[in-house]
């Protein structure tokens, strides 16, 4: 068999398999010198059926007016590569996935009319969504980095039963500025880099809701599995970036999750433009959420430093715009699942006219990339927050009977 060697040229190589198959096959990235493990790139470390490297990236006007997702997973021994982009305009939200059988090159970064591209690594790639039957969305990004890549704490997660480890993630998170255009139903919107910003990741491991639920195995109420949603449950996930009137700048990150008032996730930074990370200690947020809808509305959040001292960030909603990442297929969408085998090539998409609608709500889930403004004394930036406040919260004014996950 034979592919296109990857690396920008344009003759064919020869993907060769060991006879004995107690090695992986040979592609054209083994021509690096960057193995991490005793076999070729064909292989990852584990073959626990849960492997996935993602990539995604939310891109928000910073006026709230318009915003844009793209993610894409590869799911090494899934036997799948699927991807989503997403356009949010108000209320209004456009949606195309795509998912492939994974081929020889595992070099290629392309599913159907998405594709991502590295640029110059660490420092700029690319998003395309190519004009597609699915939906009348298309796009083409380029992320220019702001500050360096940093790392999140790592995400490791042990089944409640207390064997197995349901997630073993690392993830690095970027900050920096979007350029290209968006087309819309045939209207193309020029990104202006001054007017919007842009939050990438990428993150590799066991990863906790991929593929549908196994039913010779035990069920767990972790994310996604079949009895998530149970009780009281908060996640607030936030990157953002201040700039003082000198010019300097700064970011914070966060993720915290608590169950029946339980704190049993919580990661926290301060980021500095160097490179240099300090720890938080505890992140108390202390926001407002509509009770119908779940969407943040805004408030505090209180960064106790591990060092000593208090930050506290203001947040403001921007406008109504936001992809929901349901249907994107993070915690299900209508029956479907991240990493699912779907055969050779599918492409699929909707339209939801009113993202605020309970209906539509219940269908799509709550978690959402909110464009927010923070300001810290004379600091003002701009970001991103993902939540999902599930069950009662009378503190908050939020009843049993508007709970959605």
């Amino acid at each position: 068999m034979t592919a296109y060697d990857g690396f920008g040229g344009n003759q064919p190589v020869k993907f060769i398999r060991n006879e004995m198959e107690d090695i992986g096959m040979l592609t054209a990235l083994d021509e690096l010198l960057n193995h991490q493990i005793v076999d070729t790139h064909a292989t990852v470390s584990s073959s626990e059926q849960s492997w996935t490297e993602k990539i995604w990236s939310a891109i928000v006007r910073k006026d709230g007016t318009l915003a844009i997702d793209f993610g894409l997973g590869r799911y090494h021994n899934r036997g799948v590569l699927d991807g989503w982009a997403a356009v949010s305009r108000g209320s209004e939200q456009w949606t195309v996935r795509a998912n492939r059988e994974l081929r020889d090159d595992p070099s290629i970064t392309q599913v159907g009319p998405l594709r991502y591209e590295i640029l110059e690594p660490l420092r700029k790639v690319r998003y395309v969504c190519e004009k597609n039957d699915a939906q009348p969305i298309a796009y083409d990004i380029v992320f220019t980095a702001e500050m360096p890549p940093f790392f999140e704490n790592r995400h490791k997660q042990r089944e409640k039963d207390g064997f197995r480890v349901g997630s073993d993630v690392i993830r690095y998170h970027q900050i920096g500025v979007p350029s290209g255009w968006v087309e819309i139903e045939g209207e193309r919107i020029e990104i202006k880099p001054e007017e919007w910003t842009e939050y990438r990741d990428h993150s590799w491991g066991t990863r906790l809701d991929v593929g549908a639920h196994n039913a010779d195995v035990k069920p767990t109420s972790d994310f996604g599995d079949v009895r998530f949603g149970e009780g009281e449950f908060i996640l607030v996930w936030s990157p953002f970036m201040l700039v003082k009137p000198n010019g300097e700048k700064y970011a914070y990150h966060f993720y915290f999750q608590s169950k029946q008032g339980r704190i049993f996730y919580s990661s926290g930074y301060l980021n500095h433009d160097d490179g240099r990370q300090e720890a938080v200690a505890r992140v108390r947020p202390e926001l407002r959420y509509d009770d119908v809808t779940r969407r943040l509305l805004g408030g505090q959040v209180h960064f106790d430093m591990l060092q000593g001292g208090t930050h506290t960030v203001n947040v403001e909603v921007m406008g109504t715009s936001g992809v929901h990442l349901g249907p994107g297929l993070y915690l299900g969408f209508d029956g479907r699942k991240h990493g699912s085998w779907h055969g050779p090539l599918t492409i699929e998409g909707e339209k939801f006219e009113n993202t605020l609608d309970r209906g539509t709500l219940e269908r799509i889930r709550q978690l959402r990339d909110c464009p927010i403004r923070v300001t810290e004394g004379d600091a003002v930036g701009y970001g991103i927050m993902e939540t999902i406040i599930h069950g009662e919260h009378p503190e908050l004014g939020l009843t049993a009977a508007n709970s959605l996950v």
